[in-house]
């Protein structure tokens, strides 16, 4: 029987902006708690939580400075444990957010490694000396993520440290067996309270070449972006290991931002690695028919070669939502969703989305993030009285767009809105095994309209888009009918072959019903 996760869709929540049962404008752990109805209402299976760990925040939790509790902020172990305990009775799967590749640099591991050069913690960092301590006598060229270089000097012990973010993120030396052993008993502690699996941040920057080598010259990158080393896989073998001795088909889902299809499917290796790789060359592709095939292609290949089971996102905590994104009306994010949510493999719905929401305008004084991403993590608007439901303080970030009238309460009072869109489709998904396990075939289709089959045993579906705001003619062999319309206007009738501007529609053979 295949696992759980081959067939799910993936639920991304910000804790900090998803709900807020405190009143101090910061969302919680309790605040998730008490909208999860939302999310079985939808009919999403997985909830990926964001980092909610102990943490000076000043990368917004991916900063850990205690992995085995909850910061205040957001609540305490209790309350963790009854969010899985409420989740997992509405049948909701949950995994949570795991930062391997680096601590704060207030962890008690950090304290002690930087006590002193024979501290039997040193090694657990990443240390090297340099040509100097001044501006150019850093052990190499790396730069860090959100800008500076990738070494800080440690006055204390006269050595430099790396982090691939910022100073306030020392490296872990996972080439140390004890920093291997002690993060592996961090998964136990989670896995033993009945997680379904992790988010691993950063997945491809777990070990470096040990030459540290400078990157070429001119590279624009930020090291984080091409690091890319093969000890990290024997890494990886051992998580999977741990993962595989729990029963219930834990998950390990990795954030490996490495912008080649190939390269990520390597980091699934032979099934005995992660059970699923993010592969995020699609969020830069542009809202062009064309350069989506050519994407959906790439993976059915590439990661196909591997028998790896393909991840798909448009939207998420670190990249400017989909609907601000590609631009256009609404209805251009209505077709984004079918898309999503057909394609062969596990999709991630960002918190929001199914609300059509934009990227908040920040104004100067409240912008808070270092890597400037605080567009894309505004609050979640729970209905059109002024505080949007969340009680007390004001948010700890600016509304997206219109929260008057794109909040859950009104669209969900309306049939006709992109929140319903997101559940009719969900059903569909949900009820047809062409759409969450079957094969995926393009057919051909004029230059702005994406079409595609779904099949598995005797079940079909047939999926187009027209990615542009002008009317296209489809020719499809055989008869069918609208299941799901973007625009749901269509459904239950025949398919005449036209599509509207910006619209997209899921197809079942005429005469057909429903699964």
């Amino acid at each position: 029987m295949p696992p759980w996760w081959r067939s799910a869709v993936f639920y991304q929540v910000y804790p900090r902006s998803f709900a807020d049962a405190g009143g101090d404008g910061v969302g919680d752990l309790e605040g998730l708690r008490g909208r999860l109805e939302h999310l079985r209402w939808m009919g999403v299976d997985a909830i990926w939580i964001c980092p909610f760990y102990r943490s000076p925040m000043t990368d917004f939790g991916y900063d850990v400075a205690d992995y085995r509790d909850v910061d205040p902020l957001f609540g305490t172990l209790e309350d963790f444990d009854r969010l899985l305990t409420d989740a997992h009775a509405l049948g909701l799967r949950v995994i949570v957010d795991w930062v391997p590749n680096h601590t704060s640099d207030q962890h008690p591991w950090f304290v002690e490694a930087r006590s002193s050069r024979e501290s039997p913690k040193r090694d657990w960092y990443i240390w090297r000396d340099g040509p100097g301590t001044g501006a150019g006598g850093r052990p190499n060229n790396w730069k860090a993520a959100f800008g500076g270089d990738a070494w800080t000097w440690d006055d204390a012990t006269a050595q430099w440290y790396l982090h691939l973010f910022l100073p306030t993120q020392p490296d872990l030396n996972w080439r140390n067996p004890e920093v291997a052993a002690a993060m592996h008993d961090v998964l136990r502690f989670w896995l033993d309270r009945g997680v379904d699996g992790f988010r691993i941040d950063v997945v491809q920057g777990l070990t470096k070449d040990p030459t540290f080598p400078d990157d070429p010259p001119g590279q624009v990158a930020v090291h984080a972006a091409v690091n890319d080393c093969d000890d990290t896989h024997a890494v990886l073998r051992g998580l999977r290991r741990l993962a595989d001795a729990y029963d219930g088909d834990r998950v390990l889902v990795g954030e490996v931002y490495l912008l080649d299809t190939a390269t990520v499917a390597k980091y699934v290796g032979n099934g005995d690695e992660l059970h699923l790789a993010f592969d995020f060359t699609p969020l830069y592709a542009p809202w062009d028919a064309g350069a989506w095939r050519r994407r959906i292609e790439a993976a059915e290949a590439e990661l196909g070669a591997v028998g790896a089971w393909p991840t798909w996102t448009m939207s998420n905590h670190d990249n400017p939502r989909l609907r601000t994104r590609y631009g256009g009306p609404e209805a251009r994010a209505r077709a984004a969703a079918v898309l999503l949510l057909t394609l062969r493999g596990v999709p991630f719905i960002y918190y929001g989305d199914e609300l059509g929401l934009e990227d908040a305008v920040v104004p100067p004084e409240r912008v808070v993030d270092p890597g400037g991403r605080d567009g894309c993590r505004s609050p979640m608007p729970w209905d059109g009285a002024p505080g949007h439901g969340w009680p007390g303080a004001e948010p700890w970030l600016p509304w997206s767009p219109e929260p008057d009238t794109r909040n859950v309460e009104a669209l969900r009072a309306d049939e006709r809105s992109i929140l319903h869109l997101h559940r009719r489709i969900l059903a569909a998904r949900r009820a047809s095994p062409a759409l969450h396990a079957g094969a995926w075939l393009g057919l051909e289709a004029a230059p702005s309209v994406l079409a595609y089959e779904r099949s598995e045993g005797g079940d079909r579906r047939a999926v187009v888009v027209n990615f542009t705001s002008t009317p296209a003619d489809v020719t499809l062999a055989g008869d069918w009918d609208v299941e799901v319309d973007s625009a749901g206007v269509a459904e239950g009738t025949a398919f005449t072959g036209r599509l509207a501007g910006d619209q997209a529609v899921i197809l079942r053979p005429a005469g057909r019903g429903p699964g």
